[in-house]
């Protein structure tokens, strides 16, 4: 079955802990931005949802860090962190672990991945899942991107990733939505949190936006480290997503520096075939 929606959003924890504290205004914009997002994903009729996240040391460490990880449980818990800091209630998420070991094995026919049997959602995912799926009832299959631990992943093997989840999902029977879900520039838990370099953020939008692989993967870790700080490496799940839908162009649906969010809050959809 076609992959039937694409699309990436932020996921900081501050979206829901801190939103007392935002500017109501523009607050109340980002989440009728994100509630259309929800609208637009409803729309497709989606059977299960990929989320591709990059998680916060709640399931994987040093000891043992996966470049790629895809989760295969029936369900899942989470969030990991206190529901009264990140303002969302612990809850049981449903998975297909049919799908996922189907489209593990698909995957592993063009890239390496690991997976995971249990797994605790941290706000990378739980964030995102508020607003788009907020009765918890859509199956998630989830994917992590390791973007904190170097040795980093290769941008262009995170492309090359989304081109074989995107192989592997159309030979699914399944109706099957994909959403990336990262920064993009942000400094988190260092003295410049809430720092966003908006210059820099879109200008990776608009890369990210054409599907400009050569341009997005030319980004080295260095200059993303200066430029958008330790968060700016979770542009990866974006890039997987540009993989994913190799060719297909997309829209912006909202982007904003919100300081006290602590990051550029961003939504945008893709297409998921190519336009004329």
């Amino acid at each position: 079955m076609p992959l039937v929606f694409a699309g990436v959003c932020s996921h900081a924890p501050g979206i829901t802990g801190r939103a007392a504290q935002a500017d109501a205004a523009v607050r109340d914009n980002f989440y009728a931005a994100l509630d259309g997002m929800r609208v637009a994903l409803e729309a497709s009729k989606p059977d299960a949802l990929v989320v591709i996240a990059a998680e916060h040391f709640a399931n994987f460490f040093m000891d043992n860090m996966p470049s790629f990880a895809i989760g295969m449980a029936d369900t899942y818990r989470g969030p990991i962190e206190d529901p009264g800091w990140l303002a969302i209630d612990k809850v049981t998420v449903p998975g297909d672990r049919a799908l996922s070991e189907r489209l593990i094995q698909l995957v592993m026919e063009r890239s390496d991945v690991a997976y995971a049997q249990e797994w605790l959602f941290d706000h990378g995912i739980m964030v995102p899942l508020h607003f788009l799926t907020p009765r918890f009832d859509l199956p998630v299959v989830p994917v992590n991107i390791n973007c904190q631990g170097p040795p980093l992943i290769p941008l262009k093997r995170c492309y090359e990733f989304g081109r074989a989840l995107r192989r592997a999902c159309e030979q699914a029977p399944e109706r099957v939505a994909v959403i990336g879900t990262g920064g993009i520039s942000h400094w988190p838990c260092t003295p410049d949190s809430g720092k966003i370099n908006e210059r820099w953020d879109r200008e990776f939008l608009e890369r990210f936006l054409n599907n400009r692989r050569e341009q997005l993967l030319a980004y080295k870790d260095e200059e993303t480290w200066r430029e958008a700080g330790q968060g700016g490496f979770e542009i990866r799940t974006f890039i997987a997503i540009a993989g994913a839908v190799e060719n297909c162009t997309g829209e912006l649906w909202y982007y904003a520096p919100i300081p006290i969010f602590a990051v550029g809050c961003t939504i945008a959809v893709m297409n998921v075939r190519p336009t004329a």
